[in-house]
């Protein structure tokens, strides 16, 4: 018989804690090495068709560091600050790239105290020009933290990913102008329609609705909300996470799309039934589990179920 205990699975989390501890430190090394060949290629790259040509991670999920790399490498910075939020350890994300290799300095936000500490421990505190700050994140909240770890105007970049309001507070953020924002979109709700959840300012993706499908915006309604804010969209990456977008007053020759034109089906099979169970359900089937949940279509400004949405479309 199998006896589990708190006592026999402490220790066991324990070492494979300090393990990872132990050898994240020349595996990131060695990622950054082979990250340094890639950035030499992308910076002799004269034109390329899609994001994707220029996809590689080293801490990012999904390729973002490539492509940050390209944006960055075309774009002129002024000003090599970034805000990332939503970065959990910040192990894995979209800036710690930017903060290692090329030497920007930067605030990342996150909501649980645990991962905040995490960070603060973690070398990289205090070998890089680093703030990171634990907050929960409303669009009424998002100002007053980011001018109060001193950033305000003209910064480099602006990462986005909250699972739940990312729509709602950066239409709220006016107290940065960056030139580049990377914002999560929720490629199941399509390419079709302008939609996001209605703002809910305690929203949290896995209580919201048990599939852990329901959160976010569409690419469309990122992309309206960027052109109001004057920006360019230019891609998605390869897994249909990171929306990318450029502002229009800064010097780019970098291609830009329409919604439809860079719109990525993901393939992430990330819900759950009730209890909390992976049930890998994907395509169609993912937006069907949510179709009695309303979200709010940007363009008229109304209230609408997804079954509607899906109804009109076809």
């Amino acid at each position: 018989m199998t006896v589990r205990s708190d006592r026999m699975e402490t220790p066991h989390k324990q070492l494979l804690e300090e393990t990872r501890k132990a050898i994240l430190p020349d595996i990131a090394r060695n990622a950054i090495l082979l990250a340094k060949l890639h950035i030499h290629r992308i910076r002799e790259l004269k034109q390329i068709h899609s994001l994707h040509e220029v996809e590689f991670q080293v801490f990012s999920q999904w390729g973002e560091d490539g492509i940050i790399q390209y944006l960055i490498n075309n774009v002129p910075i002024a000003n090599t600050t970034f805000v990332e939020f939503g970065v959990q350890d910040y192990t894995e994300s979209n800036t710690r790239l930017l903060l290692t290799n090329d030497n920007w300095k930067g605030l990342v936000i996150d909501g649980n105290n645990h991962h905040i500490e995490y960070i603060k421990n973690d070398d990289i505190y205090w070998r890089y020009a680093l703030t990171a700050v634990c907050h929960f994140i409303t669009r009424d909240n998002i100002c007053q933290i980011i001018s109060s770890a001193g950033i305000t105007g003209d910064i480099g970049l602006l990462s986005i990913d909250i699972d739940g309001n990312d729509y709602w507070v950066w239409e709220a953020i006016d107290v940065v102008n960056p030139r580049i924002v990377v914002c999560e979109y929720n490629s199941v709700f399509g390419s079709d329609h302008a939609i996001t959840i209605p703002y809910d300012a305690d929203f949290q993706r896995t209580k919201a609705h048990y599939s852990n499908l329901y959160f976010g915006a569409s690419l469309p309604a990122l992309c309206i909300l960027a052109e109001k804010k004057g920006y360019d969209f230019c891609g998605s990456n390869s897994a249909g996470i990171n929306a990318f977008f450029v502002r229009k007053d800064v010097s780019h020759n970098i291609n830009t799309l329409t919604a439809k034109e860079g719109y990525v089906l993901s393939h992430v099979r990330e819900s759950q039934d009730i209890p909390g169970n992976r049930t890998y359900i994907s395509g169609q089937d993912r937006f069907d589990v949510m179709g009695d949940l309303k979200v709010i279509d940007i363009m008229s400004n109304s209230l609408v179920t997804l079954k509607d949405l899906k109804t009109e479309q076809n």
